[in-house]
């Protein structure tokens, strides 16, 4: 009861503002005894802080953010090695994959030269018994000529009976000093005119492969099988051009052997071998770095200097060897370039140049001609042109070509093992023509044809492969 009166009294001090807004209450508490209860608002707070303000929220945030740090360090360490064991396990598989594809290939090629090397042992074993066959054999015994007149009996052939006033002519024709004895020939000098049988063995004599002006020119008969030099030993190999000087200047030799690798956007290297042996080993005795970057395969090699096409242009060049420098550039007049006319196996062959008996060409096509063949002679000197004939055979429709003679062929296909050089133009008589020479592309992709007139035969350059053909000219046909 005392507690009720202090409880009044102080509710009486309270200013008025207060007593308007304070409660009593009144009720039992846990153990069941009467509890009262005076509340008052506090004159600064016009509200208590409640559990679930900014505090409590800013709390809960960095809870739920060390939550996900700890779940993603708990995955970390279930889940992250296994996802990592898979990323290993699938890298691991795929080098697998391409360890056993290389190993299958190199299988495959292994197999490939121990076919050939089989191949080989079984030819030389043949030769080796057609040789100890030809020793044994014993030569035929000479069989006598019998005569059916005993008189002329190991006398040689007999003339035949009657005479011939052009032969008489001919035994009689007296020689410088007016002895007519020394022309005549023993065989037909007999004092018993008379008939015998004459044996004798027919020897086939194939026809001269040089024209009548003994020049060495003729047209093409055949074109033999590919003989291999050197197999290039990385992807820069795959395409490129070889070749020989035919007139050669100090410093190098008649037998240097030059190569450029054309695979690549900066082709500059210009490689020198001191012989065909050299090259086949792979130990160039001079490297040469350009100083202007070569386009496509279309180069040779005249007079001391390298002839090329300046990538992306139609500018040719006389690269000086002695001086190691530019002598001459000129462009080729409308003629097309990087990959507006070229042979159908691509690669930027817009421009093939070439040298042969007559000097140095060009093999191109220009807007003017509309895709055909152009070909055109060129001053050594000052690469400037110096006549012109357009062909009328389309350029993408050949897969490379080569002068001989002032003859230009061309060849059917880079890749059939099995093709034909198909079409001919004589630049002499201005006409062209279709022919069908027998060609061998050995590893299915030809992309370098020329003559090369210091050895007489064809330089080629087929899959990594350098390759030779040996040529067969002859004299040209009577219509």
């Amino acid at each position: 009861m005392f507690s009720l009166l202090l409880m009044c009294v102080f509710g009486l001090l309270l200013r008025g503002d207060a007593q308007d807004r304070a409660s009593l209450w009144r009720g039992n508490d846990q153990s069941g005894r009467c509890q009262y209860t005076f509340t008052v608002p506090s004159p600064v707070e016009s509200s208590c802080p409640q559990t679930g303000g900014p505090e409590m929220e800013g709390l809960k945030a960095r809870l739920g953010m060390l939550e996900v740090l700890v779940s993603r360090l708990t995955g970390g360490q279930t889940g992250g090695p296994q996802a990592v064991g898979a990323r290993a396990q699938s890298e691991l598989q795929e080098a697998l994959n391409r360890a056993m594809g290389e190993r299958n290939l190199l299988q495959g090629e292994k197999e490939r030269l121990e076919r050939e090397l089989g191949g080989l042992q079984h030819r030389m074993a043949e030769m080796r018994r057609e040789m100890e066959k030809l020793r044994n054999t014993p030569c035929p015994p000479q069989t006598p000529i019998v005569s059916p007149n005993p008189s002329v009996q190991n006398s040689g052939p007999a003339r035949p009976a009657g005479g011939s006033s052009q032969m008489s002519h001919l035994t009689s024709r007296p020689n410088r000093q007016g002895d007519s004895s020394s022309l005549r020939d023993s065989a037909w000098q007999y004092r018993h005119p008379g008939f015998q049988e004459v044996k004798a063995e027919v020897t086939e004599v194939p026809a001269p492969d040089r024209s009548e002006d003994n020049t060495g020119c003729g047209e093409l008969i055949s074109v033999g099988e590919p003989v291999i030099h050197k197999r290039a030993d990385n992807i820069a190999g795959k395409y490129g051009v070889w070749m020989q000087d035919p007139e050669a200047i100090s410093p190098y030799g008649p037998s240097m052997v030059w190569r450029i690798d054309t695979v690549g956007s900066d082709v500059r290297q210009l490689y020198g071998y001191e012989d065909m042996e050299q090259l086949s080993k792979g130990f160039p005795s001079k490297v040469l770095l350009l100083p202007e970057m070569v386009e496509s395969t279309g180069a040779t090699m005249y007079r001391g200097s390298l002839y090329y096409q300046r990538r992306r242009s139609r500018t040719l060049i006389r690269y000086d060897l002695s001086t190691e420098s530019i002598a001459s550039r000129r462009d080729l007049p409308h003629a097309g370039f990087h990959g507006q006319y070229p042979y159908s196996w691509g690669g930027y062959t817009d421009i093939d140049l070439s040298v042969d008996q007559q000097g140095l060409w060009a093999v191109y096509s220009t807007s003017k001609a509309k895709g055909a063949i152009v070909i055109s002679q060129l001053d050594p000197n000052t690469l400037e042109v110096k006549k012109s004939w357009e062909t009328n055979i389309r350029k993408s429709a050949v897969a490379n070509s080569f002068i001989v003679c002032g003859k230009m062929y061309a060849v059917a296909s880079y890749s059939a093992p099995s093709t034909v050089i198909n079409y001919m133009y004589d630049t002499a008589t201005s006409q062209g023509k279709t022919i069908s020479i027998p060609f061998r592309n050995k590893y299915h992709y030809n992309s370098m044809i020329d003559y090369n007139l210091a050895q007489r035969k064809l330089f080629a350059w087929d899959n990594f492969h350098i390759v030779s053909y040996d040529l067969r000219l002859g004299r040209k046909q009577a219509n």
